[in-house]
């Protein structure tokens, strides 16, 4: 056996948002008073873990979300562009099932291709990114746990890449929860599991259901 490590690629809590839009990296999106609720039920949850290093994504909903973690492990709390919200061409608009922008003519060009997708940025290049800062976050928590807060898709996407799944995949099944956490178990340098758990998993059945990442 080599030096164990274990990235835990956290997703952020639920965020304010009564209008249902997609927020992406629109700044502003704070977390909700569930959502704060969420972060602290996670660092607690975390609090006996091996934690050396925290690091989040530079939007508000993740930076709220890894600040109690950081602060009950008295760790500084390090910024990463990598964990950042995938772009989406329908930042700012309501797109649920029956919303009016997915039933304009007009939005159907950017709908044609999911493989890539064209509606935004591309899968492959979300998972070339989160892999750079898992494998930062590992080098710096050696031997430790680091703890990494991103966004929904992002998560996934780095699963699906260190579980070399197809990118190509239905939005409604992906197993990533508000405040879950999807955990990289590394033998040396070399992924060795995935795991993914729930600490906030009744606070998460109260949130409320809308657009969001």
């Amino acid at each position: 056996m080599g030096v164990r490590t274990v990235v835990h690629v956290m997703r952020h809590g639920e965020v304010f948002n009564p209008s249902k839009v997609l927020y992406g990296r629109i700044p502003g999106f704070r977390l909700s008073k569930l959502g704060e609720e969420m972060a602290e039920v996670v660092a607690a949850s975390l609090n006996k873990n091996d934690i050396t290093y925290v690091v989040a994504s530079p939007l508000e909903r993740a930076q709220q979300t890894a600040t109690p973690i950081a602060r009950s492990h008295n760790l500084e709390l390090a910024t990463d562009s990598n964990l950042i919200e995938s772009e989406n061409v329908f930042e700012g608009q309501r797109v649920s099932v029956g919303d009016g922008v997915l039933r304009n003519p007009r939005t159907w060009r950017h709908l044609w291709n999911p493989f890539r997708p064209s509606w935004g940025e591309p899968y492959v290049q979300v998972a070339a990114r989160m892999k750079l800062a898992i494998e930062d976050a590992r080098k710096n928590a050696v031997g430790h746990e680091a703890v990494c807060v991103s966004h929904q898709l992002p998560i996934w996407v780095a699963r699906l890449d260190g579980e070399k799944r197809s990118f190509l995949h239905d939005p409604r099944k992906r197993q990533c929860s508000l405040a879950s956490l999807t955990s990289f178990v590394f033998d040396d340098d070399k992924l060795v599991s995935i795991e993914y758990s729930e600490p906030a998993a009744e606070l998460v059945a109260k949130a409320s259901k809308g657009a969001g990442a």
